[in-house]
């Protein structure tokens, strides 16, 4: 089975709901997230699928939702929080925010993040520590992406997000098997050069490697979610948002050369 996750924002807005189970309720609270699924595609949910940590104790409930108004949005936020009340027995609700995916690239060319169950996913989010958004952070977090992506053996797909809500940017990378997720991070410098550049902006940088337990689609792709669109950032116009990210992605292919 498998579910999608968009490049761009145009026509879908995703959601990460971020658990942390108590050990003895985790198949619980999976079973909870899979019925919230079912419930969510009523309230105009396209994708979702479900995320376990393979090292730590983390569930990820991801969703991607029909576009919606600032008010509609609030509504449908507010109806998952009380869907999900009866859950507070089993885990406590870590994090819950909206993300617009501004940019990703596929191996195989595909318009989209292709998530299937038993798939290895690593994640990885950057947050400023002040509360002030620097807008360059996206900019740099997507030359980083691009020069690094083709370089990622072992990799299928990855997206760039940018919280709606934080001050935040997060990336999500889907690998064909764990063991090659593994040799990548062991052998490279991605590591060590994301901290490098990043250190100015002062983030809060975690990672983390999940193994997707459930997805709520069987192959069911439709095409008018996931046509091109350039990409835009919050803070600025397209061609501010290329010109920066140029800037950024010659800095960062010079490095890494």
């Amino acid at each position: 089975m498998s579910c999608f996750v968009p490049f761009d924002s145009k026509n879908l807005e995703i959601s990460f709901f971020v658990f942390r189970p108590m050990v003895v309720f985790t198949d619980e609270l999976i079973e909870a997230l899979k019925h919230l699924s079912v419930c969510s595609e009523s309230l105009g949910c396209v994708y979702s699928s479900i995320f376990k940590s393979i090292h730590g104790n983390m569930i990820i409930w991801y969703g991607a939702w029909m576009k919606k108004s600032d008010e509609k949005k609030k509504l449908l936020h507010e109806t998952l929080l009380s869907k999900l009340h009866h859950v507070s027995s089993m885990a406590i609700l870590v994090d819950n925010s909206f993300f617009n995916a501004y940019a990703g690239e596929s191996k195989t060319g595909f318009p989209a993040s292709k998530i299937s169950t038993g798939d290895t996913i690593l994640v990885n989010t950057m947050d400023l520590r002040s509360k002030g958004f620097d807008d360059n952070l996206p900019y740099l977090c997507l030359a980083l992406f691009k020069s690094y992506f083709l370089k990622m053996e072992g990799v299928a797909s990855g997206v760039c997000f940018q919280c709606e809500e934080k001050p935040r940017v997060a990336c999500l990378y889907v690998w064909k098997s764990l063991q090659a997720c593994y040799s990548w991070l062991l052998n490279s410098d991605y590591i060590s050069t994301i901290q490098l550049y990043l250190e100015p902006f002062s983030p809060n940088v975690k990672y983390d490697i999940f193994k997707v337990v459930y997805v709520n689609r069987e192959d069911e792709f439709n095409v008018e979610f996931f046509l091109p669109k350039e990409v835009e950032i919050r803070g600025g116009t397209e061609d501010e948002g290329q010109q920066k990210h140029d800037q950024f992605e010659r800095v960062v292919l010079n490095s890494v050369k």
